[in-house]
């Protein structure tokens, strides 16, 4: 089958809300000796009222909302929005595990990375948690580069959150 990136629609919207589900088990998987992690950024009934609002925190023209697929199927996830002019931020970006090593985490990147620049961003930031080693090794090699944090972390998280910047 073919991999395909495009921006989501409302359409879409079930797709992408069952692919932030995934990634939330995801991390809570991954942060097992960190609960504060999972309590202060994907408690249940915050993240699921977060899924309902990712239209309009994701909104055209300030950012975007795109939808990887392997053939038809969804497959993979990505949003950005407006941190401030020159700014945006990546988030969300999901791949399921069947179709990791088809390149879709980079192709919804590079589609981002692409659509930001055309909405007149000059930089792109995203935070992740220390335990995510394969995202992080795919940041490093889209030019990411750590970064001080763009918004004040969780104190009692300390170094488990990464900050990342590039430029656009």
């Amino acid at each position: 089958m073919a991999l395909s990136i495009r921006l989501a629609d409302s359409v879409d919207m079930p797709d992408v809300a069952s692919l932030c589900r995934a990634y939330r088990e995801t991390l809570i998987a991954r942060s097992e000796d960190t609960p504060a992690f999972v309590a202060r950024y994907y408690g249940a009934g915050a993240f699921e009222a977060l899924l309902k609002e990712l239209p309009q925190k994701h909104a055209r023209p300030d950012g975007a909302i795109f939808l990887a697929c392997d053939g038809d199927l969804p497959v993979g996830c990505a949003m950005t929005h407006r941190i401030d002019g020159e700014t945006c931020e990546i988030k969300r970006v999901y791949v399921a595990p069947e179709a990791r090593g088809l390149g879709a985490g980079r192709a919804l990147f590079e589609a981002a990375m692409d659509q930001a620049r055309a909405d007149g961003y000059g930089r792109m930031v995203l935070d992740t948690f220390h335990t995510l080693t394969e995202a992080i090794a795919l940041y490093g090699k889209l030019g990411f580069t750590e970064a001080a944090p763009f918004y004040p972390p969780d104190p009692e998280l300390g170094e488990k959150i990464r900050f990342y910047s590039r430029p656009l």
